[in-house]
């Protein structure tokens, strides 16, 4: 499923037009993004919980050469699944 799939099923689960679930979806994402950005973690009951990790520095290797590398430390996005999630899945 994508972005354009999910719109579809939010629009006919909610009797919505497509642009009003494209909206309402595209609000979901900013503010889940904008609540990442400040350092927090958002949780979603049942569904789970995204949070921001900062992934360290290291060496790495250019596979194509062999040689060693830096890669940079940066912040990276973690999702624990909930246990209702986790639960609809078995």
């Amino acid at each position: 499923m994508n972005k354009g799939d999910l719109i579809n099923k939010v629009a006919e689960s909610a009797n919505l037009t497509k642009a009003q679930a494209a909206e309402a979806l595209n609000c979901v994402i900013n503010s889940i993004s904008e609540t990442l950005k400040d350092g927090t973690k958002v949780s979603l009951l049942g569904f789970g919980t995204f949070m921001a990790a900062e992934r360290k520095a290291r060496a790495g290797r250019n596979p194509k050469t062999g040689e060693t590398i830096n890669i940079p430390s940066k912040t990276v996005v973690k999702f624990k699944a909930g246990k209702e999630l986790t639960e609809n899945l078995n």
